[in-house]
């Protein structure tokens, strides 16, 4: 299976397919990090229909968030690995868990106040706080993807993993975030997206130099 992208020196690898078939050729990791598909319809402009001060970025009409992932491929992004953090977990059949980590997104009007990371790690609940109103971004990220998160909210969630994790898998890579973040943080990451535009702009992200935390 030729992969995407290699960045050897960073440990960084990406698969441009279907994770259903590229994820039984890759083994075993230490921590799935993921932002699966929720099934909510915001791959289809669903933002453009929200109260903006400005109009809202066109991602363009397409229709990978139309349902949520299927329970079988879920079982099986978790099964490749130890430890666990999953975005969106509520919408999927997970064991209990102790301690979700809780993005607050500082929001007003009609979006989301945050956003839940299920995860098997045992611990507390633990909130972050990071603005992400629509156009009113903390930092001002540049976002690519309609359902990107923040960097150091990727950076936080995978603060929160054993200190033992070198091996990073994010079967719905989107726009690589999680890649950039485990390439910040000096940990070998395996990222898959069944969009070509999302691997290109990965790889894209991924060619800058590694920012200082």
């Amino acid at each position: 299976m030729k992969p995407y992208f290699v960045d050897e020196r960073a440990g960084i690898t990406i698969y441009h397919g279907d994770c259903a078939e590229v994820m039984p050729e890759l083994g075993k990791f230490d921590l799935l990090l993921t932002d699966p598909p929720y099934g909510i319809g915001e791959s289809s402009k669903k933002a453009s229909t929200r109260v903006q001060m400005a109009a809202p970025k066109d991602y363009g009409h397409h229709d990978w968030d139309q349902e949520p992932v299927a329970q079988e491929v879920m079982d099986l992004a978790r099964s490749v690995a130890r430890w666990q953090i999953i975005w969106g977990g509520n919408y999927y059949f997970l064991p209990p868990c102790s301690g979700p980590l809780i993005w607050d997104k500082e929001n007003s009007g009609d979006f989301a106040d945050g956003e839940m990371a299920w995860n098997n790690l045992g611990k507390a609940l633990r909130i972050k706080r990071h603005r992400w109103n629509g156009m009113i971004r903390k930092g001002q990220e540049e976002r690519f993807h309609p359902t990107q998160k923040p960097l150091d909210v990727i950076l936080w969630a995978l603060s929160h993993a054993p200190d033992t994790v070198q091996t990073v898998l994010d079967p719905w890579m989107g726009s690589g975030t999680t890649l950039r973040a485990c390439k910040d943080t000096g940990k070998r990451c395996v990222g898959i997206d069944i969009e070509e535009r999302y691997c290109e702009i990965a790889a894209r992200r991924l060619e800058q130099e590694v920012f200082a935390l």
